[in-house]
Parts: C-alpha cells; sequence; structure tokens
C-alpha cells in the first residue's frame, strides 16, 4: 500500500433498490463504529441511491461516489447526469471507463477522456478504470493495452491531484479468476513508472487501485503490494460482513 492513505471503494454496479440501500447503509455504518478504520471508505451505487446514502453517512467516515458522469456541463442530454449535479448532492468520486461502460455502450478513449477532464474541472475525483481482456493478455499486450488506455484517457489533463486510477483485469471481473498479487504488483508498477513520467512530481501521490475480484481471502495479500493502494470491490462490496473485513485488511 506504500505511505498513501488506502482507498476501499465499494462498486455496487446495478444492484439494490434505494430502500434497501438506506436500510443497508445504516446496518454497515454500525458495523463501522467497531473498527479503528485507517482507509478511505467509498461507496459507489446507481444514481438513485445516492443521495439517500449521502443523508446516512453525513456522520461517517463513508463518501458516496457515482458509477458514471457525463462529459457535459448542462443541457439536453436525455438520461445524463453531470459531475456538478453530483457535486451538489455531497457526491465525492465517479467511476469513469469501467470496463462494462467501454464494453456495453462502447465508451470510446475520447468520451472517458472529456469525463475525466469535466470530473476534476468540476472537483469531483475521478477514478479511472483501465485494464486488459483476457485475449489481450494471452497475447502479451497486457501492459501495451494498459498504457495506451492511459494515455489516451489523461490526454491534456494538467493537474492530477484528485486522480484515482483502477487496474481491473477483465478477466478477473465477476468471473472469480484473480490475477496474482504479483500480477497486479508489477501492472501497478508499471501504471506508477507511466504517471511518473507523465506527472514528474505528482506520481507518488496518486493512489492506484486493484479492481479484479477482491474479496475477504485475498485483501490482504494484494493491499500488501507496495504500488496497490486500495481496492475497487465489486461483488463482495454488497455484503457488510465481507466489505468489513476488506476494510480490516487494509488497515
Amino acid at each position: 500500500m506504500g505511505t498513501l492513505t488506502p482507498l476501499i471503494a465499494g462498486n455496487w454496479k446495478m444492484n439494490k433498490l434505494p430502500s434497501e440501500a438506506e436500510s443497508w447503509a445504516t446496518n454497515f455504518k454500525d458495523a463501522l463504529t467497531h473498527l479503528d478504520v485507517e482507509a478511505e471508505i467509498l461507496i459507489c451505487a446507481p444514481f438513485t441511491h445516492l443521495a439517500g446514502l449521502r443523508t446516512v453517512f453525513m456522520d461517517s467516515p463513508v463518501a458516496v461516489g457515482s458509477q458514471d458522469v457525463s462529459q457535459h456541463s448542462e443541457g439536453a442530454y436525455t438520461g445524463e447526469v453531470s459531475a456538478a449535479m453530483l457535486k451538489d448532492i455531497g457526491v465525492t468520486y465517479a467511476i469513469i471507463g469501467h470496463s462494462e461502460r467501454r464494453d456495453y455502450h462502447f465508451e470510446s478513449d475520447a468520451l472517458i477522456n472529456a469525463k475525466v477532464k469535466k470530473t476534476l474541472e468540476t472537483g469531483l475525483r475521478p477514478i479511472l478504470c483501465v485494464g486488459e481482456s483476457l485475449a489481450q493478455r494471452e497475447a502479451g499486450q497486457a501492459e501495451s493495452v494498459v498504457l495506451a488506455q492511459l494515455e489516451a484517457n489523461l490526454e491534456g489533463v494538467t493537474n492530477p491531484n484528485n486522480l484515482v486510477i483502477a487496474y481491473e483485469p477483465i478477466w478477473a471481473i465477476g468471473t472469480g479468476k484473480t490475477a496474482t498479487s504479483d500480477d497486479a504488483q508489477a501492472m501497478s508498477a508499471t501504471i506508477r513508472s507511466a504517471l511518473k513520467k507523465l506527472y514528474p512530481s505528482h506520481a507518488e501521490g496518486i493512489r492506484i487501485l486493484y479492481g479484479g475480484s477482491m474479496k475477504p481471502s485475498n485483501a490482504k495479500e494484494l493491499l500488501g503490494k507496495p504500488d496497490i493502494n486500495g481496492g475497487l470491490i465489486g461483488g463482495a462490496s454488497l455484503k457488510i460482513e465481507d466489505l468489513v473485513e476488506i476494510i480490516k485488511a487494509a488497515n
């Protein structure tokens, strides 16, 4: 984890009803009162849940994030949600470029770049996701794919103070497969090296999360690596007991 405060970020994806989310959040907040929490904790939920979660987590160490954000400030963009709207209800982070957005919604590197810029400009913290497919890894292209994404997605970004990177090997998301801790560290170190070239004076302060099926059984090992500064947690973030165990592993 290095010297940075680890970020444990839950990504609920399209799960739970808003009413279920608030009940979950109340129980989760209670569970945290018994913990000496050293990590920063974040729940990224569907748009419909965000205001309610923010209310429940108001006096707690838990921040609230969105799973996507528009590249536009306002206007005739039906169905879109702007960074300013999110900020106005107390949201502090936005996931950008998740592999599911790239794959299912055909989000391009140029679009993701525009979203990163807009988010930073508005004062939200983008969690930029990068990662390779199984085919790309087996073809020996993992590093080149991730570095190309990183370069394209950060083009023209000059102030990375609030930037977070999440490395998510696509082949390890929701498949039960996990990159070994050494694989995860190797790619995180590659990302860190690229960030040093882009932002020589900021790179050591940019958190790199691992986002490929982190769970209680592997969290300690993954979080013990020097260039892994937290996790973007999928399925395990829906279960209070699992998420608490991962937070303990980050302490």
